[in-house]
This record gives structure tokens, C-alpha cells and sequence, in this order.
């Protein structure tokens, strides 16, 4: 059921992006604990029964994640066109997804299938950004240190991650071998790309050291943006007072238009 956009309390409105920002957290630990441990099976052979399912499994979670994205977009704007418009593509994104690549048989065949992940990418990311601005301007712009500033920078921090992992992906559709390995296009080229950037995330070393020299410059600048955004973030945070009043807690910042 669709929120109304029309003013609600701020309090009420905290608390709505408190339980959005978790949903999104979980779906995004969920998915990425699973895209690190079950990768093994599709890199083997992406076509196994074993990974028929592993897809499957994938598909869903990042159709539910599509719709929780869409879910917290909507406590940052009431413009109603945005909002459906953001509806309609990623509902639009999710059934074109299904349809050239459910695992088990092709309901659609698709002759240039580069270009159409291509195009399910490239909208998706922009998506993503979106949503991430929003909430970084959520967080940095209230005055009270409250949970969804908690669960919104692990939110963002996550969402980081696997959006630079759609980046990666996208260069490496369009130039075969960009990651420095051949692997499948989809889901098991999609996951390892999110498995390079979460580790360039967290500081680790990249996992392929043969990658192009355009996905090694854009990992550098995820690595001093994931450092970046923990030092502000921590900053930000720590100088919040905690809210003492309840009527106080009505200053955080309403939708923006």
C-alpha cells in the first residue's frame, strides 16, 4: 500500500525511515553474505543445476532489494512523479531481468544479450545513486542523533559497495575481460564485481590485480570514499546531541520536494 506523501509527523517520519534503512541493511547483508559464499558453484560452471538455483535464489533478492530502494526513496520526496516514475522503471527493469535470464529455460531470447544487461544496469545504478544522495543528505543535514542516522549510514555504506559493484559490472560488459578474468555475464560476473568492490570498500587488497586500468582508478577512488565517508560520518554522528524532548526530535529534516 502506497505511503501518502502529504505531511506526517516527524517523529512518525523517523521512524519510517528507521524500519526502511534496516529492511534495506538486511537485504543488503543478506545479499552480499550470500553472493560471498555461494560464488564458488558459478564460477565453476554457471550453467550446473546448483547454480541454476543460486541464480534463482540471487534474482529474488535483488528484485526484493529493488522495491526497498524504491520503499526509502520515498521518505526523502513528495514528488509524485519521481516516485512512480522510479516505480514503473524498476518494476519494468525487474520482469525484463526475468525474462532473458530465469535460469531454468528463456522465455525471451534475446540476440544482443550484452546490451540489454547492459541497459538493466545502467538504469539501475543511477537508481542507486540516487537513493544514496538522498540519504547522505538525510543524515548530514539533522540535528539530533537518532537510530535511522545509525541504520541510514550502514545503509549507505552497504549501498556503496554494490553500487560500485553495478559500475564494475558495466565496464566489464562493455569490454569483455575488464575484471582481468573471463567470466559468465550475469549474475556470476555481477557478483564478483560486488565481491571486488566491497573488498576495495573495506580496505582489503582487490582480488584481481590484472583488472583494467579504469576499474583500478575508479577502485582507488571507492577506497577514498568508503574512508572519506567513515570519517565524516563518525564526526557527524559523535558532535549530535541526542534528543531530549520529543518535540525536538520534529526538527529532523521533512521530504524534500
Amino acid at each position: 500500500m502506497l505511503k501518502k506523501l502529504s505531511f506526517i509527523g516527524s517523529s512518525q517520519l523517523q521512524q519510517e525511515k528507521q524500519k526502511d534503512y534496516r529492511n534495506v541493511v538486511i537485504i543488503q547483508v543478506t545479499i552480499i553474505v550470500l553472493g560471498l559464499l555461494l560464488s564458488g558453484p558459478l564460477l565453476e560452471n554457471p550453467r550446473s543445476e546448483v547454480s541454476k538455483l543460486i541464480i534463482t535464489v540471487f534474482s529474488f533478492f535483488g528484485a526484493l532489494y529493488a522495491f526497498l530502494l524504491w520503499d526509502l526513496l520515498r521518505n526523502f520526496t513528495r514528488n509524485n512523479t519521481l516516485i512512480i516514475s522510479v516505480l514503473l522503471i524498476l518494476i519494468a527493469l525487474v520482469i525484463f531481468g526475468m525474462l532473458i535470464e530465469f535460469p531454468y529455460f528463456k522465455i525471451i531470447q534475446i540476440e544482443n544479450r550484452r546490451l540489454a544487461l547492459f541497459i538493466i544496469h545502467g538504469i539501475l545504478f543511477p537508481i542507486e545513486v540516487l537513493v544514496i544522495v538522498f540519504t547522505i543528505r538525510d543524515i548530514f543535514f539533522s540535528e539530533f542523533l537518532t537510530p535511522d542516522k545509525l541504520w541510514g549510514s550502514a545503509c549507505v555504506f552497504l549501498m556503496t559497495g554494490i553500487s560500485f559493484g553495478s559500475l564494475y559490472d558495466l565496464i566489464c560488459i562493455s569490454g569483455l575481460g575488464s575484471l582481468g578474468v573471463d567470466l559468465e555475464l550475469g549474475i556470476p560476473n555481477y557478483a564478483e564485481c560486488v565481491g571486488h568492490s566491497l573488498s576495495l570498500l573495506g580496505g582489503i587488497d582487490s582480488r584481481y590485480p590484472e583488472a583494467s586500468y579504469l576499474i583500478k582508478n575508479l577502485g582507488v577512488i571507492e577506497g577514498l570514499w568508503g574512508s572519506l565517508f567513515t570519517v565524516l560520518i563518525i564526526g557527524k554522528l559523535l558532535g549530535l546531541p541526542k534528543p531530549t524532548d520529543p518535540k525536538e526530535s520534529k526538527q529532523n529534516p521533512e521530504p524534500y520536494e
